[in-house]
């Protein structure tokens, strides 16, 4: 089996030729710069509930103004993970979860592996792995950490890093939900997020400005278990299918023009 060097450490095996071009490709791509660092954060902070990346709607950070003017306040940091694998029809799949209907907020809905950053995380990486082993059991040694992209912004002002994994051996991976905080594991294909099938949009505004908001419908093949994925996750995974397959989606993504509001507090969101 060919092997690549991996951000997160070590060097780990691909099982296709496929797998080991793609993690070569993505080791190239460098995120657009961002004027945030991890300095010390202000006192305007604006937490997402429970600590979860889930939320209406979901931007590149780098559209926003936070980029321009980081001076006025440092979102809390957040990350989740992109983990990819080749199906058995040899197409690229990623993994996601269904949070758990006892859940006060959010429940139900269909989230990417991840959370806020804890004190003791040395990075995005090791956020997004300890998130995702933490809520559905994937030990971080059989993913390969290929790159990190461009933060997005939640709905309520979380700064989101999305990591992008491989994982090399989709047999070895036996998922493990922790009940409190997830209901159900799943893949989809990578690829729908960039088509314009299964999709259905809705018109947004938030302080005078109209985006679109998208929503894609995913039905497995065995169980025939309808998902709907939408908002932040769907706007991550638009991003990162478009990486991936080197082509735009084939729609309209029509993010928010955003203005900065004049008071950021807990109340500050889009609507």
């Amino acid at each position: 089996m060919a092997s690549s060097r991996s951000l997160n450490g070590g060097s780990l095996p691909f099982s296709s030729q496929r797998l080991l071009a793609l993690a070569q490709q993505l080791s190239h791509y460098k995120p657009p710069p961002c004027s945030l660092d991890d300095g010390d954060e202000q006192e305007r902070i604006i937490e997402e509930t429970v600590g979860k990346v889930v939320s209406q709607v979901g931007v590149q950070e780098s559209v926003t103004p936070i980029s321009q003017n980081p001076e006025k306040f440092k979102p809390k940091r957040a990350a989740v993970l992109i983990c990819l694998f080749e199906g058995d029809a040899g197409d690229l799949r990623v993994i996601l979860t269904k949070r758990s209907s006892r859940l006060t907020t959010h429940s139900g809905e269909v989230s990417l592996p991840g959370g806020k950053a804890e004190e003791g995380d040395k990075d995005d990486i090791e956020t997004a792995s300890r998130e995702a082993k933490e809520e559905i059991g994937l030990d971080p040694s059989l993913v390969n950490i290929v790159t990190v992209l461009e933060p997005f912004l939640s709905k309520h002002l979380l700064r989101v890093v999305p990591v992008i994994g491989i994982l090399t051996d989709k047999k070895a991976f036996k998922p493990t939900p922790n009940a409190a905080e997830v209901d159900e594991v799943f893949d989809a294909p990578l690829e729908m997020f960039i088509k314009d099938e299964n999709r259905t949009e809705e018109e947004r505004e938030w302080m005078g400005e109209k985006y679109l908001l998208h929503f894609f419908e995913y039905e497995t093949e065995k169980e025939k278990k309808k998902y709907t994925i939408w908002g932040l996750t769907a706007g991550v995974l638009i991003r990162a299918a478009s990486l991936v397959y080197q082509q735009p989606p084939a729609f309209l993504e029509q993010n928010p023009k955003f203005k900065f509001p004049k008071i950021v507090d807990r109340n500050t969101v889009m609507r």
